[in-house]
């Protein structure tokens, strides 16, 4: 037998890899099984997957460096993880490198339920447990449709951590405290995310041209959920119409398309608007304890901007209508997380 080219001695049997350099400098690698008669099976650019796809041309076991959670961890984060929306592929990256620390050397047939409760019960973030634990599930599912394994999903039926929902409403007194020591960019960003009721990247992502026949147009992010909230009624401006119609004649002159814009008309990112809400926080914090007022800077300090959706939610009188704003296909999950303040009640008497 003619012995073999050294970029294929670390090939299973038959297979064979064949580069093109294309003009922009980069390499075209692709895989080729080879049958006895001299034809040539394409097996792809992935060498894992031509190395399972050669296993069953082979009629042998799928080779055991493909069975590893290491290797099945690399083509989640290159093939999946970036069809998500951007802020889920961030929390899916930290959550994986979290995940590589407890699994990455063993293969995947090897775990069992009882590591996941391990791993569950070993994590002090309880919560950041129960997410990076629902990412592992669906890796799981992920590797059992590329037929590296056999066994059912050992995540299936362990018991997660109890989540309780986050509670803390932002009254009035808090919502000025802050709002007065905000800066411009800030308190459009802050009343966009009340008014509407949207998330904290959509806000940042709204653009004049979002704004069409008396609609503001949302694609929310996360879900991809689209909405149209009104900015006029009966031909008249409503609270919304009259915040943008501020916000475009504080962007006058302008190029940026975005909404909220810096002074000097650069797009506000989040890491932007964070330094900016810290330093209004911190700002109207100090202002309270300068005051003698101890138990409102307490409060203040723990106001975070995403406070302001369930703000939003939780001040529309029809729990029907602040589902709707907020892009819910149930109204319990408005209810039940976003609504926090309790129903109007009349007394006994």
């Amino acid at each position: 037998m003619r012995p073999r080219k050294p970029e294929n001695r670390h090939l299973p049997i038959n297979v064979y890899q064949r580069n093109r350099k294309r003009k922009n400098g980069k390499v075209w690698t692709r895989y080729y099984y080879r049958t006895p008669d001299g034809k040539d099976i394409p097996l792809g650019a992935d060498l894992n997957e031509a190395r399972r796809k050669w296993a069953e041309l082979e009629s042998t076991a799928i080779p055991g460096e493909a069975t590893l959670m290491r290797s099945i961890f690399d083509r989640y984060e290159r093939d999946v993880i970036p069809k998500k929306a951007a802020r889920t592929q961030a929390d899916n990256k930290s959550e994986m490198k979290r995940l590589r620390r407890a699994f990455d050397e063993m293969a995947i047939e090897d775990i069992t339920p009882s590591m996941i409760a391990q791993y569950r019960d070993a994590r002090e973030a309880k919560t950041r447990a129960n997410r990076e634990i629902a990412l592992l599930s669906h890796v799981f599912n992920t590797a059992r449709e590329w037929g590296l394994c056999q066994q059912a999903n050992p995540c299936l039926g362990v018991r997660k951590n109890k989540e309780k929902p986050r509670d803390y409403y932002a009254n009035d007194t808090v919502w000025k405290a802050v709002y007065a020591q905000a800066c411009h960019e800030l308190r459009d960003a802050m009343d966009l995310a009340y008014l509407t009721g949207q998330r904290p990247a959509d806000v940042l992502g709204m653009r004049k041209d979002d704004i069409v026949d008396g609609y503001l147009l949302v694609i929310q992010g996360k879900t991809g959920k689209r909405l149209r909230i009104q900015v006029e009624v009966d031909g008249e401006q409503n609270s919304l119409g009259k915040l943008l119609k501020r916000i475009e004649q504080g962007n006058e002159g302008l190029l940026s398309p975005f909404l909220v814009l810096s002074r000097n008309g650069k797009r506000v990112s989040w890491p932007m608007l964070r330094n900016r809400w810290d330093e209004a926080r911190s700002k109207a914090a100090s202002e309270a304890e300068t005051n003698g007022e101890p138990d409102l800077a307490v409060r203040i300090r723990q106001f975070q901007f995403r406070d302001i959706r369930p703000k939003a939610a939780s001040e529309i009188r029809d729990v029907a209508d602040a589902s709707v704003l907020l892009g819910h296909s149930k109204e319990g999950i408005t209810e039940r997380v976003y609504r926090r303040v309790g129903a109007v009640a009349k007394p006994a008497k």
